[in-house]
């Protein structure tokens, strides 16, 4: 079976995006929980991804001028690897072409880079440091198939 992911901009699905993060960024990687979470939660649209009803992939899109900004990816560590992320990266494209906006921009972490180019970003830039982890610039543009 092929995971799937639902768009949710409030309620319950946005807390469970909250939960998935928490777990990865806060709980497992350390990144304070003031920095984790942030202003841009309010207006964002998030995405979760359920496996037996449970949360267990979550990620964000913001709206920037013309383009999208994918971020907050997280995947339980116990769900890594099996599709959940990818699941709702597609989502978060859907969601970014539906409203017209042709690219997608993200912050990867340096590890994560892997995944986002084999789903067709391209690397820009050197090695940045964000909240103590290595990251990179990264960039896509989007084709109907996204949407």
């Amino acid at each position: 079976m092929t995971p799937e992911a639902i768009i949710a901009t409030t309620g319950a699905g946005r807390d469970d995006a909250f939960r998935v993060r928490i777990a990865v960024f806060v709980e497992e990687q350390g990144i304070p929980r003031s920095e984790e979470l942030d202003e841009a939660d309010a207006s964002a649209t998030h995405c979760v991804a359920y496996a037996d009803g449970v949360p267990v992939a979550a990620g964000r899109l913001v709206e920037g001028d013309r383009y999208a900004k994918v971020g907050r990816m997280a995947v339980l560590r116990a769900y890594r690897g099996r599709g959940y992320g990818a699941a709702v990266l597609r989502a978060l494209e859907r969601e970014a072409w539906a409203r017209g906006l042709r690219e997608v921009r993200l912050s990867a972490q340096l590890h994560a880079a892997g995944f986002y180019a084999r789903a067709g970003y391209v690397r820009e830039g050197d090695v940045y440091d964000e909240v103590g982890i290595p990251h990179v610039a990264m960039r896509k543009r989007l084709s109907p198939a996204a949407g």
